[in-house]
């Protein structure tokens, strides 16, 4: 059943069939052709997972960032960036990523921050003389971040399959992104240096920096207020979710006062379109799930890596291999729900913290989204730049090579992702 399933898939994927659809369509072909499981307990299966209680808090972040990203933040956060680390080498790519770093605590997902700061900031490198395909590049690579700060939708997803704590994954992974942001920043650095690309002229006066900071400030306070909400158990994720969406309301109309009835139309309109699309894969991925515990797939592989690569170290790097190679041609909600069982059971073989392994599984999964032939990220920062794909590859290569120095680190250091 699991062979015919994969099979369908597979071809579905090659004829451009939307990952939804394809996982039902496949799925629930196995499943008739197998006949043991009732059509009406496969649609069960299907809608069940959407009524969890906790998903609930996807929409939730998802309007609360696009409330926010919208209006005149968005703007105040580029100039705080610009004002932070314009003038030093490679500054305009630093602006991105400590732009990204910040938007992630925001949005909480790479693709929309992806679109939002790319059509901000890739114009505005190539006007001030950056090679286009490096700022797509840039782009494309740190916008990543945001699946890692919380409130992060991947983060999210995976407590649902793993049964983790949301609180602590979203503690465990700021220092991760904060790592990626740092390296990513030294990737700018040294590229500006060696390459002579032009720096930022801001001002240097004291009290000018600390009007931007305070302006920026409701955007900077995001992620650690939804941090402490959720360790001190003040509110669940969903509770959270709900007091982000008034927080951006208030912070919209009181501080900023940018908020409009024709931006609360278009925040609902992306809501509703981003969750629809988050839901079809959850729905389709429990299908799935169905078929691969029907058949034990996540014990059998478990079982399989314990005794055949008897190293725990053999293990998480075979983990790594297979996530990477997926990751470049599923998007990252649907590889992590359709992974994450199977790693989940590896993970408690071996020993190996779920906290860390989500934090892992969630990195590592980040790195398909700007990696062709489907990278996500990638194909937004290369359409806005206005450069081909292959340009942009060819300067996402010291990225890559940040991106996987952190993935080992968290795959092998623990510490790293304490909570």
């Amino acid at each position: 059943m699991t062979a015919i399933m994969t099979g369908i898939f597979a071809v579905l994927l090659a004829i451009s069939t939307p990952v939804g659809y394809a996982l039902i369509i496949a799925a629930g072909a196995a499943i008739l052709w197998q006949g043991g499981t009732p059509t009406v307990l496969a649609v069960v299966k299907l809608f069940q997972p959407t009524q969890s209680f906790p998903l609930l808090a996807i929409p939730f972040f998802i309007l609360s960032g696009s409330l926010m990203m919208s209006g005149t933040l968005g703007q105040k956060l580029v100039q705080f960036a610009a004002r932070l680390v314009g003038r030093f080498h490679g500054g305009m790519g630093q602006v991105t990523v400590v732009g990204s770093t910040i938007f992630g605590g925001v949005s909480g997902s790479a693709v929309a921050e992806a679109s939002a700061l790319g059509s901000m900031l890739i114009p505005w490198q190539k006007r001030e003389g950056y090679p286009p395909a490096f700022a797509a590049a840039v782009t494309a690579s740190s916008s990543t971040i945001a699946g890692l700060i919380p409130p992060s939708i991947p983060l999210i997803l995976y407590s649902t399959v793993a049964n983790a704590s949301i609180a602590k994954l979203f503690s465990a992974a700021v220092l991760p992104g904060l790592m990626l942001a740092f390296g990513m920043m030294l990737v700018c650095y040294f590229s500006g240096r060696l390459r002579n690309f032009p720096r930022l002229t801001v001002d240097k006066q004291l009290t000018s920096f600390g009007k931007s900071v305070l302006l920026a400030l409701p955007a900077l306070a995001m992620p650690f207020f939804i941090v402490l909400l959720l360790r001190a158990g003040i509110a669940t994720p969903t509770e959270v979710s709900v007091i982000a969406v008034f927080y951006a309301l208030v912070v919209s109309l009181a501080i900023y006062r940018d908020l409009t009835w024709q931006r609360i139309y278009q925040a609902l309109v992306s809501t509703v379109t981003t969750t629809g699309v988050v839901m079809l894969v959850i729905a389709a991925s429990s299908l799935v799930g169905h078929v691969l515990i029907t058949e034990r797939v996540p014990t059998i592989v478990a079982q399989w890596a314990q005794h055949t690569l008897v190293n725990a170290v053999l293990i998480i790097l075979m983990m790594n291999i297979i996530m990477l190679v997926i990751g470049m041609f599923l998007d990252l909600p649907a590889a992590i729900l359709l992974l994450g069982p199977t790693f989940v059971a590896i993970g408690q073989s071996i020993g190996m913290d779920p906290i860390q392994l989500g934090v892992m599984i969630c990195i590592n999964l980040s790195i398909g989204l700007f990696t062709p032939p489907i990278g996500t990220t990638l194909f937004i920062g290369a359409v806005i730049a206005r450069v081909p794909i292959g340009d942009v590859v060819r300067e996402l290569w010291p990225f890559y090579g940040v991106a996987i120095a952190v993935l080992a680190l968290i795959s092998y250091v623990p510490a790293l992702t304490f909570y």
